[in-house]
């Protein structure tokens, strides 16, 4: 449970699927929060390699910060991604409005109904908020599911993909 612990990763098919999105959505401009050991993170940057995008991935904890820049030299698309340790929640309250046009959700969960504001502030119109664990962890996603199906804004659905994905799209107006 300690090593599980220590390399939160997701799900090969939660992966393949954010790859997916990125391509058919085109995102360019794609954030992480949560890299881990930098598994979903090579997805994503090979996923806006095709799209000529970027990914900016933030971690809290440095020695899974530099697993992931070990993880994605070795994987060849480190140049296609910012990677930083930093609290999240910094990161997201010193973003540009609509700054974002794809963020992949999955970092400490307690934080997550604090995030929400920001969140809705630096995404893009028509982009993509993919949040992980919506099922596995929905003990602890409480709050921040109330919240975010409260959101008249967003037009979301969770797929049962991994441990669970909430997918939502924010209105363009």
């Amino acid at each position: 449970a300690d090593r599980l612990d220590r390399y939160r990763n997701v799900e090969p098919d939660t992966a393949e699927l954010l790859g997916v999105l990125i391509r058919a959505v085109g995102a360019r401009r794609i954030l992480e929060l949560g890299t881990s050991n930098g598994y979903s993170t090579i997805w994503l940057a090979d996923a806006a390699q095709s799209t000529g995008g970027h990914v900016l991935s933030i971690e809290l904890d440095p020695q899974r910060t530099e697993q992931a820049r070990a993880n994605l030299a070795a994987a060849e698309l480190e140049d296609r991604v910012e990677l930083r340790t930093e609290d999240a929640g910094v990161v997201l309250a010193g973003g540009a409005d609509g700054a974002w046009e794809f963020v992949f959700l999955d970092a400490e969960r307690p934080a997550y109904p604090g995030y929400l504001p920001d969140l809705l502030r630096t995404l893009a119109p028509r982009g993509v908020l993919a949040i992980d664990n919506v099922r596995s962890h929905a003990h602890e996603l409480v709050e921040f599911t109330a919240l975010i199906e409260r959101e008249p804004r967003l037009t979301q659905t969770v797929v049962p993909v991994g441990a669970g994905l909430r997918l939502a799209v924010l209105d363009s107006g």
